[in-house]
């Protein structure tokens, strides 16, 4: 079956900003443009990122949810389980879901090809259960009702997410921690295609003078662990660079001694000149399904210090591309950065190391695998 033949449809749980889980429903829409996306909400504010608007000329089609405020997001976990099976796509050839949650579940026929790009088991159902129950994330007043709701839905919520998770014919995960997940939580097996990162942007051009200090970025949520880093650099008086804002920001400052700097308003154009010019990314985090940070700033040519689970496991290299530390304290993130050795590093064989993480990379591993599915599908 030609590929531009197929009558394809494109899946995501939400449209809601421009992160990880958006930059692969747009690499999908470059490889099909003509497929509709979709999705139970879609925030139509142009999503300019570097310049241009990622879904401009999409076809985009929102479920009933639409007519919500995206600030009810969090409320919408039951609801979305309700209408994503009633999205009929049986006359499609091809459907492909990203989804970390409820997408997966669309209903086709069992001529259609479904392919699922599996950020995660669904995160308040499996990985993060515990987390959110402790901080639901609620309006004030309200979070005690939200984790009543959990407690009493979670085991029915799980029965219909583990049946979900058996629909697609093919389940694709984002790196080799979600394929363990995959097989723990849904019991079934998967293949690894890699996220797409924009390599192109982050690489070096025109820094120049030496690198120093050290940096983080990302939202300051508490599973984030900045506190380690921030706490780690301020005990050493190492330089540190925090890039970002969220929940924690007071916290973080309150910590921070005078040779940190906090930067809560970086632009695009600008986040790659604190990567070329830090000695490492220190990424703390021990809940990463992937990481596309580090991957940036590797491509950058900058060496990560990481918490030894998770996603970085795929590409943490001792020695090579970074350092993992292996406990979530400041003074084992303390014990790794006064071993770490700046001059062991080669910022080309790093940036290098990073093309395999490339948009261009998940695009022709995507399309291999979907030709070749077909082809079965079809034989």
């Amino acid at each position: 079956m030609a590929k531009q033949k197929l009558k394809v449809a494109i899946v995501c749980d939400w449209l809601l900003g421009t992160g990880g889980a958006e930059r692969v429903v747009y690499e999908l829409h470059k490889l099909y443009p003509d497929a509709p996306i979709y999705t139970s909400q879609y925030d139509d504010n142009p999503k300019i990122w570097y310049g241009f608007n990622w879904f401009d000329n999409a076809d985009i089609r929102t479920s009933s949810l639409q007519k919500l405020p995206t600030s009810l997001k969090k409320f919408l976990p039951v609801l979305r389980a309700l209408v994503f099976p009633r999205i009929d796509l049986s006359e499609y050839d091809l459907v492909i879901s990203a989804s970390g949650a409820e997408a997966k579940s669309v209903h086709t026929n069992p001529q259609t090809l479904h392919v699922c790009y599996c950020h995660a088991p669904t995160h308040y159902y499996w990985q993060r259960y515990e987390e959110y129950l402790k901080r639901p994330g609620f309006p004030p007043g309200t979070n005690w009702l939200a984790r009543l709701g959990l407690k009493l839905l979670i085991a029915p919520l799980r029965v219909w997410d583990r049946h979900a998770a058996k629909q697609p014919d093919i389940m694709l995960a984002n790196s080799t921690h979600t394929q363990e997940m995959i097989k723990k939580y849904y019991r079934r097996d998967s293949e690894v295609i890699f996220p797409p990162v924009d390599i192109s942007r982050f690489k070096a051009k025109g820094v120049t003078g030496p690198r120093h200090g050290f940096v983080v970025a990302g939202r300051q949520a508490p599973y984030k662990r900045i506190d380690l880093a921030v706490s780690a650099c301020t005990n050493l008086k190492l330089p540190l660079v925090v890039i970002g804002n969220g929940p924690e920001h007071k916290k973080l400052e309150k910590l921070a001694g005078r040779n940190v700097t906090f930067l809560t308003s970086v632009s695009d154009e600008d986040m790659p000149k604190h990567f070329q010019s830090s000695l490492a990314l220190i990424f703390p985090s021990n809940t990463e399904d992937f990481g596309i940070t580090p991957i940036e700033a590797m491509a950058a040519g900058t060496p990560v210090i990481a918490y030894s689970k998770g996603g970085p496991r795929d590409y943490i290299k001792p020695n090579k591309t970074g350092l993992f530390f292996d406990r979530l304290t400041s003074k084992n993130l303390e014990q790794t950065l006064e071993s770490f050795n700046p001059n062991r590093f080669d910022a080309k064989e790093i940036a290098a190391f990073s093309e395999d993480f490339s948009d261009a990379k998940f695009r022709s591993r995507m399309t291999s695998l979907i030709e070749q599915a077909l082809k079965e599908k079809t034989a």
